[in-house]
C-alpha cells in the first residue's frame, strides 16, 4: 500500500490506456500467483519445506523468518514501484514471490501431510472466491477506498503486536485472530484495489500486480489456517 507520485493516474487516463493497465496487472497478478503455485509444489516435495518448518520450530525462529520476510517484502515493494526500470520492477515481483514461497511452505507442508487432501482446494477457492468478490465491488462502485488507510494501519500494527507476543510468550492466537486477520486482508484487497485505479500510474502495473498479491496471499494464509482448523475438528 505505497503512495505513488504520478503526473497521470490510470483514472485520468484514456479508457483504452485504463483497460490496458487493468489487463497487465491481472496478467501478472495471474503469472505471479502461478508461480508461487510452482515454487510450493517444489518446496513442499523436497526437504525445503520441513527444513523450514523446524527452523519455525526454533523459539525464535518464526521471528526470524517472519522479520527477514519483512525486510525482502519492503526491498521488493521498493524495486517494484518508484519509477524503476523494467528489468528492476520484475525483480521486485521476482523477489517477493519466491519470499511469500518460503514463508507458506511450512504451513503448506503441514496441510499436504496432516490435514484432509480437500483442505488445500478448499482454502485456495474460498480465497479466489473472495477476492474476486471484493475486486466486483470495487469496479462495480468506483468507490474511493483511501479512507481505509488509517484502519489498516492500525490493524496491521496490533497484528503484528499480538504476532511477537505470541511468540515470545508461547499462546495461541487462535480462530478469532484468523478472523479478525481474514477481514483486515479484505479491507487490504479494497483498499490496493481501489488504489491502483485512482493513484496508481499507467505504467505501474508491475507495482500494481505486487501489491494485489501481497494481500492475496495474507488472505490465503489465514483461509487456509480456518479451514485446517475446522478440518482437525
Amino acid at each position: 500500500m505505497n503512495e505513488y507520485a504520478q503526473a497521470l493516474t490510470v483514472s485520468q487516463a484514456e479508457p483504452s490506456e485504463r483497460a490496458a493497465f487493468i489487463r497487465r496487472t491481472y496478467a501478472h497478478l495471474a503469472g505471479a500467483v502461478l508461480a508461487f503455485v510452482g515454487l510450493e509444489i517444489y518446496m513442499v516435495n523436497s526437504p525445503i519445506a520441513q527444513m523450514l518448518l523446524n527452523v519455525m520450530a526454533m523459539r525464535f525462529g518464526w521471528l526470524l523468518i517472519l522479520g527477514g520476510f519483512i525486510i525482502l517484502g519492503r526491498l521488493a515493494s521498493g524495486l517494484a514501484s518508484g519509477g524503476a526500470s523494467p528489468t528492476v520492477q520484475y525483480a521486485g515481483l521476482t523477489l517477493y514471490v519466491i519470499a511469500e514461497s518460503v514463508i507458506f511452505a511450512p504451513i503448506l507442508w503441514i496441510a499436504v501431510h496432516f490435514s484432509s487432501p480437500e483442505v488445500l482446494p478448499m482454502a485456495g477457492i474460498l480465497t479466489l472466491g473472495l477476492f474476486g468478490g471484493l475486486t466486483l465491488v470495487v469496479f462495480t462502485t468506483k468507490k474511493d477506498f483511501s479512507f481505509l488507510r488509517g484502519i489498516l494501519s492500525i490493524g496491521f500494527m496490533l497484528a503484528i503486536g499480538l504476532i511477537v507476543c505470541a511468540v515470545l510468550f508461547g499462546f495461541n492466537l487462535g480462530l478469532v485472530f484468523s478472523f479478525a486477520m481474514v477481514l483486515l486482508a479484505s479491507g487490504a484487497i479494497l483498499y490496493d484495489t481501489s488504489r491502483i485505479l485512482h493513484n496508481y500510474g499507467p505504467d505501474q502495473h508491475v507495482a500494481a500486480s505486487l501489491q494485489l498479491f501481497a494481500s492475496i496471499a495474507l488472505l490465503f494464509w489465514y483461509v487456509l489456517q480456518i479451514v485446517m482448523s475446522f478440518s482437525r475438528r
